[in-house]
Formats: structure tokens, C-alpha cells, sequence
């Protein structure tokens, strides 16, 4: 059966239920979200003599929960516009409304009888062969099948997404053993590829695989706190970005999640799992029981174990807990020696040695924190999952972790890591100590660019299900054909490259543009074309802003204008190559790294893309092409018949006010993506792939050469007028400083083509010698100045 998601039924409009219902409206899908009617008028409803039965009451809970979504921050869709594809109803009138829809999603309340009770319902009005799924945490997914009918349970999953589902990737696939297995592959592959989430199959076992593990290694955190009298404040230092998890670490992860689902979680485990080694661990202490009874439940309630308060001048302070009087104090700035060195190492895998081999109390925590997860995770195979890389997948999907436990255990070295942990008293799973014991020394490796995992069952190596359809740049660390200190250049296959750089932020300095030209060389003269991308956290933060004000600050501006001209002409060799160029952005691609998108052939798009130039911010223009092309974008869309001012307005603010999109899709609304031409991927883990065939579709359709473009329209000063007179109003309106209002007017002179009495037609080259000269100009000024430094200082730009 060829199936199609066309129409989603979304029952359960609470925090899950909406943004489930967001993220399928953000893909494009229509969706029906329902909820309970109320039992009870509130008081603006009684003031208006409406009545239970009133469609406005009837729809209160849902429509009021949906609009709480929209207005959540980050936001649970990728463009506002999306809102008008889902529609509301309430379970009393508009169950039957779910006949003619493609997949049913439950995310009511955990509890089994609930549930139960809203599939008695659905089974009423579900029409044969649509898939019925829930959203659970905690509750044994076969028992929500029983006494319902032999489709409905071969049509049923747990679809567990975590919260927010736009941004964490996770999505647990949970079959019963009566779910047709072409209804478990469907949902695999949909997830995969339309959802853009690391679909993991899962085991119905309690908490699944990335809470099971998640919530272990929260607890295990608080038990190994306790031994070595460690704060909140402490913990959090030593558990986020240092060791690639998130900011929230784990205390605020706490907060976020609610501590009392931590709880909940942990209770669940501790009930339903008697033969779990280390049920000790899940056991709460008492600090965790006092939050519980004091109802500081975290974000929900305002606070829990950090709280926000108004400080003086009505500045907003984050106070943390003092878990042993339970009163709250400010935040206090931990000092361990062993993170302050390792902090300098940008590549992870280092600092995360250089970390556990560290001898001060971070060190001693990390060895702890590592045995003890390494132990768990050994004896959660196979109950929880038949395959090791399930664990990992659904730890970085879910809990934001860069690298898995069994990754990680690779990287501490495998038998290493068996010696600490058996020394500190914990257990290692036998089928560890048999793979030990045949030579095999790690979890993984690669081979011709794919991961390869080790398989307990069979004692040998296997290729991970789906790795074919990925390029994971690190699996091709042998198809390196150049490189230099920051950048190098990968055989990808099929006759494409890829050009990759790590350095801070990924921020482009002299060796990237170096290697960037490089990289146009190569793949002109021996492939057929060329991928611009990384694995990174993020795309480009943008050019190096510390070199940029050393040099403006010594004066150097012939050093100066010579790098600006490198960038200029990197991004001109981008677009005028004689092989098709395809540029993969993700994450932050900001001011430079968005002017590289600018000139590619195509952009091939992450949805989660925060694109934008943000160079008005810190007091300059885009200095590397980027001015030059939205002029040139403007004067495309004279030629379609707009009125001549405004696309260049409209091109002119969003350079004006810095914008960055919010997404992906934003970045088509912006203008910085082009409709009808570069695309979005869904699945990040899928970008580098997507952009590879890009660049075979460009080459296959007999790619040539284009030619630099000498008829850009510019207005001159007819349109320049009206955009100094838009800038000079928001000055008087106090929208902008003076400094600010001076950039602005460089940037509309440079867009306007200068002060020409009349427009004119000009070439590529014209305009961005009026870029560089007033991006130079503007890095002469003492507030352009003060402004990067305050940026390199504290990662911000000073209002000045």
C-alpha cells in the first residue's frame, strides 16, 4: 500500500498536543487538533451570557492552548503563515471529523484509562487502514490495544516526540507485537525524512531507550554530587557545552523538563524495572523529594532549583538553590583547572580526554559520572535495544548530547574504561567482556566512509541501517585530498567534493578563504563539482570579527583593504566557477557565512537555518559581496514589474536592521533563499547528501559557466532620498542611535549605486568597490571600534 500523510488528527491540545500539531502545520501537513470541552464557564464567559454549549466555550481549551504555542519562545513552527493549516474542535462535536484524515495522533493526559476511553471513541469514527499512534512517556504501549479491533491494532504505534518537537530530533518508534511491520517501517522512513527527526525503534519497555538512559544519567549526576559535596552551580559547569550537552546541563534541564516528571520517571523505573542493577540510583533523594513537597516544580511554577528575580534597577537575576539550607543565592562562578585548560580545545573528542584524564575533582567527577554510564548502558543491551547505536542515537536526538555513551566509551578507550569502572565497584555486561576477549577493542568503526557498529548478537560488525543515504563528514577522514591549518577538501564521491573547516563558530579567516579557492580549483580541474558545508554545530558565525579590529584599531587598512578584497573576490570565485556549487548552511550562517550562501549556484538548507547579515549590528556593512547582491536581488525584481522602490526598500531593511531568520523557510521571506530554487532539508543528518545530489542534478543538466553581470539597475538618487529620509525618521523617533543611523546611510548609498543623478545600469565590480570603500570607511570610526570589541569581549555589540 502506498501511503500519504496529507491530514494529521492531533488528539490532546496540551503542551505536546500543540506543538506536535505546529511542527506537522510546519511541513506543510493540514492538521485537526482537538480537545475536551470545558465543564465550566469561566468569568469573561459568564460576563458575555454565553453557555457550555456556546462553539466559543466549547473550543476554549484548544484554541486557548494553540495560541499559547504560537507565541511560545522558540517558536514551534518554521513561518507564522503555517498557523491557518490547522483547525480546531473539541471531542464532543468533532471526533467524527478524524474519518478523513491519514494519521491519529493521541497525546492526552498519561493516564491508561484515559486513553483508553478516547480510543473507544475513535474506533467510532477512524476509517479502516489510517494509522493511530500515541504519544507516550512512560505508559507499556500494547496495553492501550486491548479490546480494540484487530485493524486498529495493527495500525497502532507509540510515536514518542520530545518536547519541543521542532527542535529536539528524537522520535521513538514503538510497535506492539501486533503492529503490521509495514506500518513500523512507514513510520521509520516518515519520520526520517519528512519529520526531520533520528527515528529510533524502540523496545516497550519502561521509559523506552532515551529516558531510561537520560533520566539514569540525571540521577547517577545527583547521587555522585552528593559523595563529593558538589553545588548545583557546580554541576552545571561540569555537565553542559564543556563536554558536549547542552547549555541547560543538568539542573536546568531539570527546570525545563519539570522536576516533577523527573520524578515521575524515575518512580516508573524504580516500580517497573525490580531487575534494573542499579535501581539505587532512581531511588530520589531527599533534597529531590523536599523540591517535590515544596512545589517548586521548576519553569512551570516559577521556580525550582534556579529561580528569576528582579534585581536592582529591575534587572532580571537567575538565584540558584542552596540544596543543604534550601534558600536561594545568586549564582556562583565554579573554578576547576582541569575545564579553564580544556575550555581552549575546540575539537571535543580532545577536550573530552584531556577532561577524564584530569586528576583536580573535575577530573574525579568525570571518571564517576563515565563509569557509572558506561556500566548502565552495557547491561541495557539487549533489553532496551537489540543494537548499541539505538542508545546513542537517541541520547544526541533527545537529550542534545553531541556524542553517545558507547561513542564516548570508544573515545575513553574501551577496556581502559572496563578496568575504572570494575575498580569503583560497578559491573560490566558479559558481552562486553566476550568482545574484549575476541580482539575487538571499540563499539564502532569505519570503513569506505560508513560507520560500522558491533552487534552482540552475532560478535561482529555491522553497518548501521539507513548510513548509505548520510554523509557524515568525520566517517571520511581517509578522503582527504588537501588541508590546511583551519580547512580541507573531501572526496565525497560520484565526483563531488566538499569543502569543510572547523575553527571557533566556524568563522571564516584567511586559511578558510584560502582553502575555499583551493577548493574551486580542485574541483574545477578533476570533479564535477563542489559541496560547501560541515558538520559543525553551526554553518558560519561570519567573518573573523577579532582580526577585522585588530587591524582597524592599528590602522593597518591597506592589510585591511586587501582582506576584504580576498573575501570579495572568494565570493565572486564561488559564484562564477565552471562547476556547479552547492552550499549546505545549518545553525548560525551569519554575515559571512550567509554572503557565501548568497552566491552559490544553490542552497541546499537546513529547516533549523538562522540566516541573515547581522553586519549593521557591530557598526560596518556586508563587506563580502553580500551589499552588492541584495542590491543586485532588487534589480531582478524590478525587471518583474514591481514598482521600482520597493524590493530595494524591502532588500535594503533587511540588511538595515540585521535581520536573521528565524528558520529556514523565514530565509525564503527575507529574500536571502531563493523561491523555486534552493530547497530545505528536513533531516539535518541528511544535508550534506541532499547537497551532493543538488550539485549531480546541476552537473546532469550541462552546467556552464555563468558570466559576472554588468546590467544591475540601481536607482541612484531618487531611491537614495527616500531611504536616508526612512532612516533619518526612525533617528528622530529615538529607533536608532546616531552611529547607527550613519552605517545605514553607507549601506543605502552602496545599494542606490552611489549619488547618481539618474539610475543606471552597472556591473558586479562597480558595486562592490562601493561596498569595500565604505566598509573600510566605517572601520575608522570609534563606535564601529567599539562595538567589535565589545563583541570579541563579551559576544554582544554595545548599543552606542
Amino acid at each position: 500500500m502506498q501511503r500519504h500523510i496529507n491530514k494529521v488528527a492531533v488528539l490532546g491540545s496540551g503542551v505536546m498536543g500543540s506543538r506536535i500539531a505546529c511542527h506537522f502545520a510546519g511541513i506543510g501537513v493540514q492538521v485537526l487538533l482537538l480537545d475536551i470541552a470545558p465543564r465550566e464557564l469561566n468569568e469573561v464567559e459568564k460576563a458575555k451570557n454565553l453557555t457550555l454549549d456556546s462553539p466559543a466555550v466549547k473550543n476554549r481549551i484548544v484554541n486557548d492552548a494553540l495560541q499559547a504555542a504560537i507565541k511560545s519562545n522558540p517558536s514551534p513552527v518554521f513561518t507564522k503563515d503555517v498557523i491557518k493549516l490547522i483547525k480546531t474542535g473539541n471531542f464532543t462535536d468533532d471526533m467524527k471529523r478524524i474519518a478523513d484524515v491519514d494519521w491519529i495522533i493521541e497525546v492526552v493526559v498519561e493516564n491508561l484509562d484515559v486513553k483508553k476511553t478516547v480510543f473507544e471513541q475513535v474506533e467510532k469514527f477512524r476509517k479502516p487502514g489510517t494509522l493511530i499512534t500515541s504519544n507516550t512517556s512512560g505508559i507499556p504501549i500494547h496495553l492501550m490495544t486491548e479490546g480494540r479491533s484487530q485493524d486498529f491494532q495493527q495500525h497502532f504505534c507509540g510515536t514518542h516526540f520530545f518536547n519541543p518537537p521542532r527542535y529536539l530530533r528524537l522520535l521513538e518508534i514503538i510497535p506492539t507485537p501486533l503492529t503490521n511491520p509495514a506500518v513500523t517501517n512507514f513510520l521509520m522512513h516518515y519520520g526520517d525524512r519528512y519529520l526531520g527527526k533520528t527515528t529510533v525503534l524502540c523496545k516497550d519497555t519502561p521509559a523506552f531507550i532515551a529516558n531510561r538512559v537520560g533520566v539514569f544519567s540525571i540521577m547517577a549526576v545527583f547521587h555522585i554530587m552528593g559523595e563529593m559535596g558538589l553545588s548545583i552551580d557546580d554541576i552545571d559547569a561540569l555537565t553542559g557545552p564543556v563536554i558536549g550537552h547542552p547549555k541547560s546541563a543538568t539542573f536546568r534541564t531539570a527546570d525545563v523538563v519539570g522536576i516533577d516528571t523527573l520524578v515521575k520517571v524515575a518512580n516508573g523505573v524504580v516500580e517497573n524495572c525490580p531487575n534494573d542493577e542499579a535501581i539505587s540510583i532512581f531511588k530520589i533523594p531527599a533534597f529531590l523529594q523536599q523540591v517535590v513537597e515544596n512545589k517548586w516544580l521548576g519553569d512551570k511554577t516559577g521556580q525550582g532549583f534556579y529561580k528569576k528575580t528582579k534585581g536592582e534597577g529591575g534587572s532580571k537575576e537567575i538565584l540558584t538553590l542552596n540544596l543543604q539550607t534550601m534558600e536561594y543565592g545568586p549564582k556562583q562562578k565554579p573554578k576547576f583547572g582541569s575545564i579553564e585548560a580544556a575550555k581552549p580545545i575546540e575539537d571535543l573528542k580532545q577536550r573530552l580526554r584531556a577532561l577524564a584524564a584530569a586528576t583536580d575533582k573535575a577530573g574525579q567527577f568525570y571518571q564517576q559520572f563515565h563509569a557509572h554510564l558506561f556500566s548502565y548502558v552495557s547491561h541495557r543491551i539487549p533489553e532496551i535495544a537489540d543494537d548499541l547505536y539505538k542508545v546513542d542515537d537517541a541520547m544526541k536526538a533527545g537529550f542534545g548530547w553531541e556524542i553517545g555513551p558507547f561513542e564516548t566509551w570508544d573515545l575513553l578507550g574501551v577496556e581502559a574504561s572496563v578496568k575504572l569502572l570494575e575498580e569503583k565497584g560497578l559491573t560490566v555486561a558479559q558481552w562486553v567482556k566476550d568482545m574484549l576477549a575476541k580482539g575487538i577493542k571499540s563499539f564502532y568503526q569505519v570503513e569506505n566512509g560508513k560507520k560500522l557498529y558491533y552487534d552482540v548478537a552475532s560478535q561482529s560488525y555491522k553497518s548501521v541501517p539507513g548510513e548509505g543515504e548520510f554523509i557524515i563528514l568525520e566517517n571520511f577522514s581517509n578522503n582527504i585530498i588537501w588541508k590546511n591549518s583551519s580547512s580541507s577538501l573531501i572526496d565525497i564521491g560520484d565526483g563531488v567534493v566538499c569543502f569543510d573547516w572547523k575553527t571557533k563558530m566556524n568563522t571564516l579567516g584567511g586559511d578558510v578563504l584560502e582553502g575555499l579557492n583551493k577548493a574551486v580549483d580542485r574541483a574545477e580541474k578533476d570533479f564535477r563539482g563542489l559541496v560547501v558545508g560541515n558538520d559543525g554545530t553551526n554553518f558560519s558565525a561570519g567573518a573573523n570579527v577579532g582580526m577585522i579590529f585588530m587591524l582597524a584599531a592599528e590602522q593597518e587598512y591597506d592589510e585591511l583593504d586587501m582582506a576584504v578584497r580576498m573575501f570579495q573576490r572568494t565570493t565572486m570565485r564561488l559564484r562564477y566557477s565552471s562547476i556547479p556549487v552547492v552550499i549546505a548552511p545549518h545553525g548560525l550562517t551569519l554575515g559571512g557565512g550567509c554572503e557565501m550562501c548568497l552566491h552559490a549556484d544553490k542552497v541546499q538548507a537546513a529547516a533549523e537555518t538562522y540566516i541573515g547579515l547581522v553586519e549593521l549590528g557591530v557598526g560596518i556593512i556586508p563587506g563580502g559581496g553580500g551589499t552588492k547582491e541584495m542590491a543586485l536581488r532588487a534589480s531582478l525584481e524590478f525587471k518583474e514589474g514591481r514598482i521600482e522602490e520597493e524590493p530595494l526598500k524591502d532588500y535594503f531593511m533587511t540588511v538595515a536592521t540585521a535581520k536573521v531568520a528565524t528558520s529556514g523557510f523565514e530565509g525564503f521571506d527575507m529574500g536571502v533563499l531563493r523561491k523555486g530554487h534552493d530547497e530545505i532539508t528536513m533531516n539535518a543528518s541528511r544535508l550534506i547528501a541532499d547537497a551532493k545530489r543538488s550539485v549531480l542534478v546541476l552537473a546532469d543538466e550541462g552546467y556552464t559557466q555563468p558570466v559576472e553581470r554588468t546590467d544591475i539597475k540601481v536607482m541612484g538618487r531618487s531611491a537614495l532620498g527616500a531611504l536616508l529620509v526612512g532612516v533619518y525618521s526612525m533617528r528622530l523617533g529615538n529607533y536608532i542611535s546616531e552611529h547607527d543611523q550613519k552605517v545605514a546611510n553607507k549601506l543605502a548609498y552602496v545599494m542606490c549605486g552611489g549619488d547618481l543623478t539618474e539610475p543606471a545600469f552597472v556591473s558586479e565590480q562597480y558595486l562592490l568597490d562601493l561596498e569595500r570603500e565604505a566598509f573600510l570607511s566605517l572601520c575608522g570610526e570609534r563606535k564601529t571600534l567599539e562595538r567589535l570589541q565589545s563583541v570579541i569581549k563579551t559576544g554582544r555589540p554595545v548599543r552606542n
